[in-house]
């Protein structure tokens, strides 16, 4: 439907865009209509990709939910965590990069720690990921055995992190080093830019999408802009502060391209607060540039949690976590 009462002149249109036809300029949409556009600004977000990590496709995350897409996969997260018995084991298995919320794994396992802990005390947590290093990695390890003591283990690539495949039936996950098996198995898997984005040609052999990264219109087809997590954006993080930031920023663009003007200098900012216990908060903060070479971080700009910090401190950022979800929710949404 059209909201007839918005402001600026513009139409909010409430429904789910299926196809863009780039030589057309057409964005097909459920209901059935077809808009035109000169410009369009799109923020596909992600998809995964099923098959690519062996033995995991949709009908293997209905006993090993990825739970990266909120529904039917948290809920049945969270009841397989309720189910699992007192000394259970929970794997995780994030993705190399890049994917969205680089931190959000580590944070996963914090939050089901602190329920394990008040619950499950005798229960472990493995982490086996396909990285050697992840966000905030410092906060988030001391931040563990300061609240969980060893419930919690990582493993690098390197030391028997990697998954190679997958076995839903048998709930285990195989590593260079051996088979894993788990009372509750999250997998998260490789993602690539969402499917309307794919399927419009906008992304490359990778799954992303190229874009210019003043304007963030598409190298692929012209007067097509995508933002977020599907874009190709320097060295911002795929996180829906980063997201938020190059909005305002190609919003600015296309207002100046559909005055025949040209776009002006730009800058992004991120930051992204983590919870490792509800009362336990950790942050990082970085600002970034347009140079010659892309989107990069501004040295010196920005920075994370100290290391060492005094519970109130903690505490402080947990409550800041909050603030800071309300502001970034109102400015997109109102």
């Amino acid at each position: 439907r059209k909201d007839g009462n918005a402001p600026h002149g513009v139409n909010v249109v409430h429904d789910m865009a299926t196809k863009i036809d780039p030589a057309a300029r057409k964005v097909s949409l459920k209901s059935g209509s077809v808009m035109e556009y000169d410009r369009l600004v799109i923020s596909p977000g992600i998809d995964l990709k099923w098959g690519a990590l062996e033995g995991y496709d949709e009908a293997a995350s209905k006993a090993m939910p990825h739970a990266w897409k909120a529904g039917p996969q948290t809920l049945l997260l969270r009841k397989q965590l309720e189910a699992m018995p007192d000394g259970g084991v929970v794997l995780i298995a994030p993705p190399a990069n890049p994917f969205r919320c680089p931190p959000g794994p580590y944070e996963r396992a914090s939050m089901i720690a602190h329920y394990l802990k008040t619950n499950k005390p005798k229960s472990k947590i493995i982490i086996l990921d396909a990285k050697e290093k992840f966000s905030k990695q410092a906060l988030f390890m001391g931040g563990w055995e300061e609240l969980y003591g060893e419930m919690i283990e990582w493993r690098a690539a390197s030391a028997g992190g990697s998954v190679s495949r997958v076995d839903p039936k048998a709930m285990t996950v195989e590593t260079e080093f051996g088979d894993e098996k788990g009372d509750v198995i999250n997998v998260i898997p490789p993602q690539s830019a969402g499917r309307i984005a794919v399927d419009a040609g906008l992304a490359n052999d990778k799954g992303w999408c190229p874009v210019d990264q003043q304007t963030f219109e598409s190298t692929m087809h012209k007067n097509i802009h995508v933002i977020s997590n599907a874009c190709i954006a320097g060295k911002m993080p795929k996180s829906g502060y980063a997201a938020n930031s190059q909005a305002k920023a190609c919003a600015a663009a296309v207002a100046a391209m559909l005055k025949g003007e040209q776009p002006g200098g730009v800058s992004f900012i991120n930051i992204c607060y983590s919870l490792v216990a509800p009362d336990y908060g950790i942050s990082v903060a970085a600002v970034y540039r347009l140079t010659d070479k892309g989107i990069v971080g501004v040295k010196g700009a920005g920075g994370v949690s100290p290391a060492s910090a005094p519970d109130s401190f903690r505490r402080n950022e947990a409550k800041y976590a909050a603030g800071w979800y309300d502001s970034i929710t109102s400015d997109m949404f109102g």
